[in-house]
């Protein structure tokens, strides 16, 4: 709460209006992350729409959807911002969207499309300490289609974690250093210095950094940013989500069963096998190709199961918009 820590239980969480006006009309996919970030640097971040196409090229934008991109923002105050892009994504094909940013932590995009339905895209930034804030984001869709709505609702919970973390990793360690390099300059204050915003592309970035400034807002006044983190901290994900959410947590003990399961079977296919054989000579050579073929895809959903666990503790070191071409058609059918 940034007023008087006596006023933060009588000041009501803000809202998002068009979830409240019609709370069963729609699918919503919900997930939150501890980042190595503050939860200003974290508003700077999604109030960006410009940044898409490039920095998340590959996993929710592509660099062949870059465009100019105009905002305009509409009305401001005290209480934050309303804008608008009316061209909107992707060149203008799914349509106008517009922006609300309500102080000090929560904003979101609406966009509608015909191809679509209406989407929200809602972060709520929470401070933790100076450097370390808590995302709650919530991804609210009212689909045009019904298939879609009920593909959404059979994906597992867990699943579309992973996928969003995936997002949030494909910048996360660049803005824990901007925002280093910001304080080094002088911090918000020195913001037009530090960088350098000619656009009405930046501008949600730009108002967001004026109401930062113009009314002196600092959740942890006098304190300085720790040590940069080294890439392996930054890219964990146990401690930052899986440990604290019920449907990750979970998915990787029932996980970690299956393949101790499958570990012990397979090994005791192959050391009986040939067992099998000797006590029995009689044993068809087609009994022992199924068996060997059995204990082989064991194997391989073996090692494809760890490679999945492995994604409950640690992100990707290198973010797809990286990947070499082949990398990339290689991984995408999966």
């Amino acid at each position: 709460y940034p007023g008087q820590a006596e006023n933060a239980a009588q000041t009501k969480v803000p809202i998002v209006d068009a979830l409240e006006e019609d709370p069963d009309g729609w699918i919503c996919l919900n997930t939150f992350r501890d980042l190595p970030y503050d939860a200003l640097t974290l508003m700077e971040n999604v109030l960006d729409p410009s940044h898409i196409p490039y920095t998340h090229h590959r996993s929710v934008g592509n660099r062949a959807n870059v465009s100019p991109v105009e905002l305009e923002v509409v009305e401001s105050g005290k209480w934050g911002f309303k804008g608008v892009w009316a061209e909107g994504p992707r060149k203008g094909t799914l349509g106008r969207q517009d922006t609300t940013f309500i102080a000090p932590g929560l904003m979101w995009h609406d966009l509608t499309s015909k191809q679509f339905g209406r989407t929200l895209t809602v972060v709520y930034a929470t401070p933790i300490r100076k450097g370390e804030c808590r995302l709650f984001a919530r991804f609210p869709f009212k689909f045009s289609s019904k298939l879609l709505g009920l593909f959404l609702k059979l994906t597992p919970r867990w699943y579309s974690h992973i996928g969003q973390n995936n997002v949030l990793e494909d910048d996360q360690i660049f803005w824990h250093y901007q925002e280093r390099y910001l304080e080094q300059q002088g911090g918000s204050g020195n913001f037009n210095k530090a960088f350098y915003l000619p656009t009405k592309a930046d501008l949600f970035v730009f108002q967001l950094r004026f109401w930062v400034n113009h009314y002196s807002i600092d959740p942890f006044p006098g304190k300085t940013l720790p040590p940069s983190l080294p890439k392996e901290v930054l890219l964990e994900r146990y401690h930052s989500h899986t440990q604290k959410c019920a449907s990750c947590r979970g998915a990787l003990a029932n996980l970690q069963r299956l393949r101790l399961g499958l570990a012990v079977g397979t090994a005791l296919v192959w050391v009986l096998l040939p067992l099998l054989v000797f006590i029995h000579p009689e044993v068809s050579i087609v009994t022992v190709i199924i068996l060997t073929v059995a204990v082989l895809i064991s194997g391989g959903v073996w090692l494809a199961l760890g490679k999945l666990e492995r994604q409950f503790y640690k992100g990707r070191e290198i973010p797809p918009r990286n990947w070499p071409e082949k990398v990339y058609k290689e991984a995408k059918p999966r």
